[in-house]
């Protein structure tokens, strides 16, 4: 049970710090822009993964826990746990943030600023980097240590940099469904739940080409 506590508690602030920016960015004239928000989502995911890597492996999404259960990481019975505490995390932030700002329509929702088939190509693209570097650095299924926090968060802000603009670069299903269901901005939602599972599947596949890391060789 503590496990999903920290998956909750960890859903719900990058959710509520993340979207929050994106809420006051737009209620106060832009003093962020999309590359303070990027920055507050990166730096998020990398203080969560400090505080709760140890404990929960710091997920905080549901598709990157589905990988780690493809990948054979994490046990299949604990994904709808896992699942379902992320997204009650995230509904309860956006919950919040609507009670905070009542005027705002949106609370951060994810919309695609073209077709939704572009925005669903660029979030499994996004994805599938994003879940290819948590693979290649974390510890079984743990996010942990200062290799996963630098690496994930710099990742995050990265993508979230170029493509949030375009596709609002969510990665995670959670994030999206809580604002879109509290705000009843549901239109392409589907986006959002499908492509993160698709980038994520892929992600397992081509890590598993990859292979193990090489063992330097001794002296």
């Amino acid at each position: 049970m503590n496990r999903l506590l920290a998956e909750f508690l960890g859903t719900f602030f990058l959710v509520f710090a993340g979207t929050g920016a994106v809420v006051v960015d737009d209620l106060h004239g832009h003093p962020f822009g999309s590359m303070g928000i990027a920055l507050v989502f990166g730096l998020a995911v990398l203080t969560l993964i400090y505080a709760f890597g140890e404990l929960s492996g710091a997920h905080f999404n549901p598709a990157v826990t589905l990988g780690f259960a493809i990948a054979g990481r994490f046990r299949w019975k604990e994904v709808p746990g896992y699942a379902t505490a992320q997204f009650l995390g995230a509904l309860g932030a956006s919950a919040v943030l609507r009670l905070l700002f009542p005027t705002h329509k949106g609370l951060g929702s994810t919309v695609p600023a073209g077709t939704p088939t572009s925005a669903l190509a660029m979030e499994i693209l996004l994805t599938l980097f994003l879940m290819l570097v948590i693979l290649r650095v974390s510890t079984g299924a743990r996010e942990k240590g200062i290799t996963a926090g630098i690496a994930v968060g710099a990742m995050i802000g990265l993508e979230a940099m170029f493509a949030g603009p375009f596709c609002g670069a969510s990665m995670n299903p959670a994030r999206s469904t809580g604002p879109a269901l509290v705000s009843g901005q549901l239109a392409h939602l589907w986006v959002y739940l499908a492509a993160p599972c698709i980038g994520a599947w892929i992600a397992v596949g081509i890590d598993r080409l990859l292979g193990p890391p090489p063992i330097a060789p001794r002296d």
